[in-house]
């Protein structure tokens, strides 16, 4: 890079810094409950769903009876890493993953991360992915799973649905799609002993790390199109979370919307190509689109509702 370049580079970077700053001001718990209370939910936060009740949501949808005319259970988490509650005000469009499921009929709640509701207490895990995602996996919080926070393995105590369902053969096979190597492509990933119990007993549970979030999308895309594709998927896509950490968890960070759109544009691709499977209209599915955590300011892990508060939207299809 010349030296120009290297200049340009700083002063492009200085209003986005000073933005920064602004937005955090604009941050304010106020704020973020009138947005809130902007997109409609279906529930208010003293009344928000733990998050480990998504995990008794999906093991629900496959333990009840087939409605009639349906062949097969399946099911898929499509995540926004790091997404908050207020942002999901901006959906909308031709291409939003969210307001395809609401036009479909889907239900749209508020949840809870970091093991109690705000403002109840301090946080007994991080508001971080590791544990946001493993509670969610799990049914549990972290004082059972043992993930408090990143870069902490889980027990095999608490194994995931996805290993649990394929175990007891409740399904065939489950995918668990993210760019991220803190779940399970370090030494000190969450997923690392279960993903080591999984390939030692031989369950069809696939643990893939992709090049990128859209290298994500097109991996669920693909598994989503075969014919014997995973009965359960995983699909996380961290545009918001990576835009937050650069320049700010805030509503009114343009970089921060930008990643909520991308997300919001793969949810749509992804839900799309479940959509056109041959088998579609004999499969019975449970679609959800939810977060692990919010943020404020740069980061995330605190006691904030801006951080705590998390999205549920769930519909059948």
């Amino acid at each position: 890079m010349t030296i120009f370049a290297r200049i340009m580079s700083v002063l492009l970077f200085i209003p986005a810094l000073f933005g920064l700053y602004m937005n955090d001001a604009k941050d304010t718990e106020e704020a973020y409950l009138e947005r809130v209370e902007s997109v409609g939910y279906e529930n208010t936060i003293e009344t928000a769903i733990p998050q480990t009740e998504i995990y008794d949501m999906i093991v629900g949808h496959y333990k009840a009876a087939l409605p009639e005319g349906k062949t097969e259970k399946k099911a898929i988490v499509i995540g926004y890493d790091g997404c908050r509650a207020d942002v999901v005000s901006l959906a909308g469009g031709k291409y939003s993953g969210i307001t395809t499921m609401l036009n479909d009929g889907a239900s749209i709640n508020l949840g809870y991360c970091g093991g109690v509701n705000y403002p109840d207490g301090e946080n007994t895990q991080a508001t971080s992915t590791a544990p946001g995602w493993c509670s969610l996996l799990t049914g549990v919080w972290a004082e059972k799973n043992g993930v408090f926070g990143n870069g902490q393995p889980k027990n095999l105590e608490y194994k995931t649905l996805m290993t649990e369902l394929v175990e007891d053969g409740t399904i065939d096979s489950a995918s668990f799609i993210t760019k991220w190597g803190g779940h399970f492509s370090n030494d000190d990933s969450t997923y690392i002993n279960e993903k080591e119990y999984c390939e030692d007993k031989g369950l069809a549970v696939s643990f893939n790390k992709t090049s990128g979030n859209e290298g994500s999308m097109i991996k669920a895309k693909n598994e989503l199109s075969k014919a014997d594709c995973p009965d359960f998927t995983i699909a996380i896509y961290e545009n918001t979370d990576s835009n937050g950490h650069n320049l700010g968890f805030s509503f009114n960070n343009p970089y921060y919307k930008a990643g909520f759109d991308h997300c919001e544009k793969f949810a749509f691709d992804t839900i799309r190509t479940i959509k056109n499977r041959d088998t579609f209209e004999t499969e019975d599915w449970l679609i959800i689109i939810t977060s692990d955590h919010g943020g404020f300011g740069t980061g995330h892990g605190g006691p904030t509702i801006q951080e705590r508060m998390i999205f549920i939207v769930a519909n059948k299809y």
